[in-house]
Formats: C-alpha cells, structure tokens, sequence
C-alpha cells in the first residue's frame, strides 16, 4: 500500500476530537460564552444577565469536549462576587461536588488551570444546589423513621412547589416551642442549601441532641426560598420588585415569605416561636462564618439575654472547620436606612417575643467551603440549638 494512501487509512480510523461546548440547558444552567479558543483549550465565560433578576455573580455549565491529556483553562468574570478563589466542579454529573485548584486573578476576571482527565464536566461558582435536591432532601428525611412531615411551603409566583420539611414531637401541645430555619433568600447562595441539608440529616441522625430536639420542639426546615430564580439561574440579590429578604413588611410580594410570616406570626403569638435563623453565605472577603443580629434596641430585655446565650453556645460548638469566632453584627437603620426593618430577622424581632431571630452568613471563599463543610455547619449549628433550648 502506498505510504500516502496508508497515512489516509490511519487518519481516516483515528476517532475526531470534538470541539469544546458549554450547555446550560438545565435548572439553575447560567453562562454567557465570551469566547472559546479550541487549540489553547480556554474557554471564556460570564454569568448569564437576567435583567431585574438580582446580582449577575451564578454561574453553572456542562462543559464538553475537554482534552484529557492536557489542562484547559476557565475563565469567568466580571466582578468579585462573581469570580471565588477556587471553583467547583463535578465528573461524576453532579452526584459529589469538589473544589478545584485556586485560580489567578486579572483584574475583575479569574482564570482557572484545571485538568480533569475527562471529556465533560460540570463546572459552578460554588456547590449547586438546585429544587430537585431539595424535593429529594426533604422526602428522604420524611421517609426516616421518625415524625417528619414533608410539604410545600407555598406555590411560587411561577408556580413552582417550595419543599420543606415539618418535624413534631410525640406529643405536641399548645406550650411546643417552634424552631424555624430556611435557606436561600438570594438564589446565588447554594451554600446556604448544603448547610441546611447538614442540618437535616443531623435531625434524623441519632445524636442524643438530635434526639431530644426531635422529642421536645417543632422544627420547620426550607432548603430554598427562592425557588424560581435558583431555576432560572440568576443570583436574586436586589432583584426587583423586591428582594426577598427585604420583602418581610405587611404586604409581601413573594409567596414563601408570606406564608413564613403566617406561620411565624402565629406561633408568636402563642408564646411557642423560640428560634429563627436565615441561613446565607456573605461577601467574597469574609473568611469565618458570622451573625447578622437585630439592632439591641429592637429587643426586649429576655430577647437581648437569649440572643447573648445562643451566640455563646455558637461560638463553642460552632468549631469548624468553618468556625465561629464570635462576630455578630447589627443590622439596623445605618446598616440599611430604607429597608431595615424589612429584613427577615429584624420583622421576626418586632414581633416582641424572647425569641432569638438571627442571620447565619457561612463563608463560602475558602477551601474549607465545599458540601462537607457547609454541612458540618448545618451539624454544629443543630448542636447549638439544642443546648440553647436547654439551658
């Protein structure tokens, strides 16, 4: 055979290398290709612009095509919420998540070496967490075998279900204090939804302070709040008409609010609400874990000494690896001049009850920020609940 026509016969067998993609046809997908460069194997992304839809910092693509015999690059801008010292990523199509290596910054982009010995991948801002995990978290923790409702919050205004989970104790009455905790006020914060899957999984666990939080309070647990834009893929911070954490006023425009305040009302009111804690993730710069608490003026005299006990406790179960190291910062008029009064945890305030209301922000720009160490904060943060109620 001439050597030309052999050459061709090789070429011809030799299986093509296909052209690097990225899809974000999926819930909570969100990319703007700026470019690809298929010889260097860089690929240039931004988080896809949802107008009114809050701060332009998710994103969340299917990568495929990558070469397995060499690196490639990710780059992704334009802003430092946008941009984490590290991204995430899956090859196992999501089921673990992982941090990857730290990436360069130039200027308000970031640029990450990655080889991942696979032609696809799944690659996030940080741990995604989409519906689907959480209609899954909460029916398999309804399905333990202890007393553990799972139910729909409400129907979003795009007619989504928000899961949430309900556990009583074996004989509730009228005095039942009620213990309140949701995730994901701002749809960008997937943090937040691995510290309450920590939490839950630590409530059917048999730690005897599980047990007993289980045996004495009512536990109510929303793994997202803002269901609809987590779907769409946008980050929700300031999104009009209204954010949802600046949204608690007496007539609320988001579903999932208004039936939290109709439940936190009542349960007020009955003398049962004891603790309420909005879990998010805070600013790229901010290393350890910390409270958002109430203005001290906003309090009653028993409300300032619990929320001064629980903090303690936090601090000393709160270990770590993300740990809590003491810092607690008001929210009040000169924190927000306009809305303050509007934030979650300071409305559940002026309820007047002794009940401790607070913000959890869990540091997601470390190398401790992965599923694992979210929710061993879900788990720490279990225990200091139980031991405040306690003692």
């Amino acid at each position: 055979m001439p050597i030309a026509v052999a050459a061709l016969s090789l070429a011809a067998a030799a299986p093509l290398r296909a052209d690097i993609a990225v899809n974000i046809d999926f819930p909570g997908g969100s990319a703007e290709i700026r470019s690809i460069d298929q010889e260097k194997a860089v690929i240039s992304l931004a988080p896809t612009d949802h107008p009114d839809k809050g701060w332009r910092c998710w994103w969340y693509a299917e990568l495929t095509g990558l070469p397995v015999d060499r690196p490639f690059t990710l780059e992704v801008g334009d802003a430092p919420w946008a941009t984490p010292d590290r991204p995430t990523y899956s090859i196992d199509g999501g089921k673990t998540w992982l941090l990857g290596p730290a990436g360069e910054r130039e200027g308000k982009r970031m640029r990450y070496l990655m080889e991942l010995g696979r032609e696809e991948a799944l690659v996030a801002w940080g741990p995604p967490f989409v519906p689907s995990d959480a209609k899954k978290l909460v029916d398999r923790v309804a399905e333990s075998s202890f007393r553990i409702d799972s139910f729909s919050l409400c129907e979003t205004r795009e007619g989504n279900p928000t899961p949430a989970i309900r556990s009583y104790p074996p004989t509730p009455d009228a005095t039942t204090p009620l213990v309140w905790l949701h995730a994901r006020q701002h749809a960008w914060e997937s943090g937040a939804s691995w510290v309450a899957q920590g939490f839950a999984d630590w409530l059917i666990s048999n730690d005897p302070a599980a047990t007993r939080l289980r045996d004495t309070a009512e536990v109510v647990l929303v793994p997202i709040m803002d269901v609809d834009n987590v779907v769409r893929g946008a980050g929700g911070k300031n999104q009009r008409p209204q954010d949802h954490n600046r949204d608690w006023t007496a007539n609320p425009h988001w579903r999932g609010v208004a039936a939290a305040q109709r439940e936190l009302k009542a349960a007020a009111d009955d003398g049962r609400l004891a603790v309420f804690i909005d879990l998010h993730n805070p600013g790229p710069s901010d290393r350890f874990p910390y409270f958002y608490v109430p203005p001290a003026t906003s309090l009653t005299s028993p409300a300032r000494q619990n929320l001064g006990d629980f903090l303690m406790i936090a601090k000393q179960e709160m270990t770590g690896p993300l740990r809590f190291m003491g810092r607690a910062v008001e929210s009040g008029e000169k924190y927000d001049p306009k809305a303050w009064k509007s934030i979650s945890k300071n409305w559940v305030a002026h309820l007047g009850t002794p009940a401790i209301s607070v913000t959890l922000e869990t540091a997601w720009n470390t190398p401790s920020s992965d599923t694992e160490g979210y929710q061993t904060v879900g788990r720490q943060l279990g225990k200091a609940i139980v031991r405040y109620l306690e003692e």
